[in-house]
């Protein structure tokens, strides 16, 4: 069987890039396709494979500068040749199902999300971009927007990286999800018997992650927290801080792996799809303050695994932190690292092999003329896989 891969952008190794590791292992002879390509950012296990670019690769700086190029995406994801192949999997957030698949061909999607700078967050980004991306949106979006739900019926079978996303996945394009949260390495991390007076954050440091909420919120309360990351708010977030605030930067893993286990608790006050840094905290026996929307409302478990505090907002923030205070000693880091277990790489391979091989046997069935449930919601038995119950 060949299988190709396809990938919005591959210049860095977050969460999206994870998933295509994982996907790496289970289909080592896969082909990836991605609209630009940075080797030295990505790993090596990513690096053994084929990789083919667009032509937006042969634009000056467009590794760096690879957003500013969103209106010309469609053109060169619908560039690529994939005859031949007999499974197509791409990875969508930025955009990627918008590839043209061969008819033989199963097309699954593991949706991060749809394209928030175009949906549910494009209100947000707008009012945070500069002058001609501000002026530009308005002109651009409603093309994008028609081409991206037009390329979903291009999809076979979505999977969502959590029940948030596949509610979006229905809202935006009309159609079901199976539920399968990505791969953390939950085995990488571990408690350890010492913790320390500190609190941590810990991701990129870009406005819809709202760090800026728990900087105010300790330079207020003049308690100590580390800050691990980089990006566009960096030079903001130090310019508001306090003395009790720390910044590291981009830290090596065992930096962020060292504090993720001494620290008192992480504080997430952003909303992510699904989030895998407080699952890397939980797995390092480490209880989680956040936001309660989206995927952390799938991840952290009320007074057991952390606290879910109900408005973003830095007076929010502060009641949460003072709550659990008052508790912190009921929080056991055994029973939260077993709770994060449940997001283990093997059972994301074990789930997305299974919704692989349903997909396949549905397009045989459609072959030889008999029904084929591929575009139906998916069915009871896969669709919540991987599901907190």
């Amino acid at each position: 069987m060949r299988v190709a891969i396809v990938h919005y952008w591959l210049v860095s190794m977050r969460g999206g890039e994870k998933v295509v590791e994982a996907l790496c292992d289970l289909y080592p002879q896969a082909d990836i396709f991605t609209l630009v390509y940075d080797p030295a950012a990505v790993s090596q296990k990513i690096r053994e494979h084929k990789v083919t670019t667009s032509f937006l690769q042969k634009i000056p700086g467009a590794t760096r500068h690879y957003q500013a190029l969103l209106p010309l995406m469609p053109f060169a994801l619908e560039s690529f040749d994939l005859r031949g192949y007999d499974l197509v999997i791409s990875s969508e957030s930025g955009p990627a199902k918008g590839i043209i698949p061969p008819p033989q061909a199963a097309h699954v999607c593991y949706c991060h999300s749809p394209m928030r700078y175009l949906w549910d967050h494009y209100h947000f980004y707008r009012a945070n971009a500069g002058f001609l991306q501000r002026t530009a949106m308005p002109l651009l979006a409603p093309a994008l927007r028609a081409w991206d739900v037009t390329t979903s019926a291009r999809v076979d079978r979505f999977v969502a990286n959590s029940h948030h996303v596949a509610a979006r996945i229905g809202k935006y394009y009309r159609r079901g999800a199976t539920v399968l949260y990505p791969p953390v390495a939950v085995g990488a991390f571990r408690p350890v018997d010492t913790i320390e007076d500190f609190y941590l954050c810990a991701g990129q440091l870009v406005p819809y992650k709202r760090v800026d909420l728990a900087v105010e919120a300790f330079t207020r309360m003049k308690k100590k927290l580390v800050v691990i990351g980089e990006g566009t708010e960096l030079a903001r977030l130090k310019a508001m801080a306090g003395p009790t605030i720390e910044f590291l930067g981009h830290a090596p893993f065992q930096v962020l792996k060292s504090h993720m286990a001494r620290c008192r608790a992480l504080v997430f006050p952003g909303e992510e799809d699904f989030g895998i840094v407080p699952v890397e905290a939980m797995a390092s026996g480490r209880p989680v303050v956040a936001y309660g929307v989206g995927g952390a409302l799938e991840t952290v478990v009320h007074n057991r695994t952390g606290l879910l505090f109900p408005e973003q907002s830095v007076d929010a923030l502060i009641d949460a932190i003072i709550e659990f205070e008052t508790c912190e000693g009921t929080f056991q880091p055994g029973r939260i690292r077993t709770h994060a277990v449940r997001f283990s790489e093997q059972n994301f391979s074990e789930g997305f092999r299974a919704i692989v091989e349903e997909e396949l046997s549905a397009q045989d069935m459609g072959r030889v003329g008999q029904p084929n449930p591929r575009i139906i919601t998916p069915p009871p038995r896969l669709k919540n896989l991987g599901a907190i119950h």
